[in-house]
């Protein structure tokens, strides 16, 4: 296959994809239909050609001012729409015919209430040109439209079984873009990496992909939040299937509220809920990760200052820490308790765990930050490493300190790092990235 070569023959039907540079594209592909409060089914195959170039549009989201100024326009450009159950593929523009690539299906962050696949700083673009590897980014439903239900009348976890759509098309397509089904790595963060964490504990998930990189996953937060769900639950029944999706987002911050007052847990409101469909039990979710352990391979870590994210959210704390002589002291051990709470402990005894059942793990941490930059090594420092481009990135106050060149002489590091892992090499038990990150072989 050519970069001039711009039709694929997928068992859903005939995809005109696109070129651009280095890669090929095929981009806002149905995967899945829902109506609102609703399971999804998958989309119906089609048999004239879909025209795949515009991007998945975002679910309808609030804007975060304080994103904004970390991240800059994250969303820019992309349309809203809560029927976003679409997927992009990005393959390598020197594709060979019958050629079987290792296969990467991202799932973004965002607290389960911001964000898209199709974020430009977020684009696949430098991993896929440099590790020829396909790279599928996937767009759910967030907040109310997707991560909140009582189980009843409105069901729960919306929006993880979009992501298993997704996969399931994954699994039935890919192969038509260059991708080997056999050697899919789910990979996400924050947010989209308790997704991925969670997604692990579905029946038949080692049959949909083989490994699993976890980055920063709240691993800490995700457990004992029946009785917030609930509060939520009950403050949003207001919010009916004929509501304007406006009003809706309008609407989930007086839900949210209902979640401000259990601690750590209430900074991510939405997520995912144990004991409703596709998920067990709480106190069975051990078991189910420990069956699937020997059939997925985990790559699991976090940054080395996650917490310096979330400070600015909290103006008490973050005037102290900014208190002549005791300030720093004060943020360090804030940034080390909050740290060590949310991500750290988890993320260990997750790996622990899962080699105890069998299976193949790694933690990581992630240590780079830009020179001078207030964030350090903070929450989503590694997203610059693996995806976008400088003018993505250009305004982001995350990587502010930093040249575009220092990056990229990191992210190649990083993002090669990634692909070794997803075409199933074995890392070492103990490697670095010298000045980025450590890795190692969990017992």
């Amino acid at each position: 296959m050519t970069t001039t070569t711009l039709a694929f023959a997928p068992p859903c039907g005939p995809v005109r994809g696109w070129p651009d540079g280095e890669v090929l594209r095929a981009t806002g592909i149905p995967y899945a239909r829902a109506d609102r409060f609703a399971a999804p089914v998958p989309a119906e195959d089609w048999t004239e050609p879909l025209d795949a170039t515009d991007p998945a549009p975002a679910c309808p989201q609030v804007r975060s001012m304080f994103l904004g100024r970390i991240l800059g326009d994250a969303l820019a450009g992309l349309p809203r729409d809560e029927h976003c159950q679409r997927l992009s593929v990005t393959l390598p523009g020197d594709v060979e015919p019958g050629e079987s690539l290792p296969v990467m299906v991202w799932i973004h962050g965002g607290s389960y209430v911001t964000g898209a696949g199709d974020a430009p700083i977020m684009d696949p673009k430098p991993l896929v040109a440099e590790q020829r590897v396909v790279v599928v980014t996937v767009t759910y439903r967030l907040g109310l439209f997707g991560y909140l239900g009582s189980g009843h009348h409105r069901p729960a976890n919306l929006g993880l079984l979009d992501q298993l759509e997704a996969l399931r098309w994954v699994r039935r397509n890919i192969a038509a873009f260059g991708g080997d089904p056999d050697r899919v790595t789910a990979f996400g963060q924050s947010a989209g990496a308790d997704a991925v964490a969670h997604l692990m504990a579905t029946p038949g998930a080692e049959t949909l992909f083989r490994r699993a990189i976890l980055q920063s996953p709240p691993l800490g937060i995700s457990r004992g939040r029946q009785r917030m769900n609930a509060a939520m639950a009950r403050a949003a029944e207001v919010v009916t299937a004929g509501l304007p999706a406006e009003e809706v987002v309008a609407l989930q911050a007086e839900v949210e509220r209902h979640g401000a007052s259990f601690g750590l847990m209430g900074a991510m409101p939405f997520g995912t809920q144990y004991g409703h469909h596709p998920l067990p039990a709480e106190e069975e979710v051990d078991e189910a990760w420990d069956r699937v352990a020997p059939h997925i391979d985990v790559l699991i870590g976090r940054t080395a200052e996650e917490a310096r994210f979330f400070l600015p959210t909290a103006p008490v704390l973050h005037r102290w820490t900014r208190a002549p002589l005791i300030g720093p002291l004060i943020r360090r051990a804030v940034v080390g308790w909050v740290t060590s709470a949310v991500y750290s402990r988890a993320v260990r005894r997750f790996a622990r765990r899962h080699a105890r059942a069998g299976g193949t793990a790694h933690t990581y941490v992630l240590s780079w930050a830009a020179p001078g930059n207030p964030y350090g090594a903070a929450h989503t420092i590694d997203l610059p490493l693996l995806f976008g481009d400088e003018r993505a990135w250009a305004s982001t106050a995350l990587v502010a300190g930093a040249s575009w060149a220092e990056i990229q002489a990191h992210g190649r590091r990083v993002r090669r790092l990634w692909a070794d892992f997803a075409r199933g090499e074995e890392l070492d038990d103990d490697g670095h990235i010298p000045g980025v990150l450590r890795h190692r072989r969990a017992q």
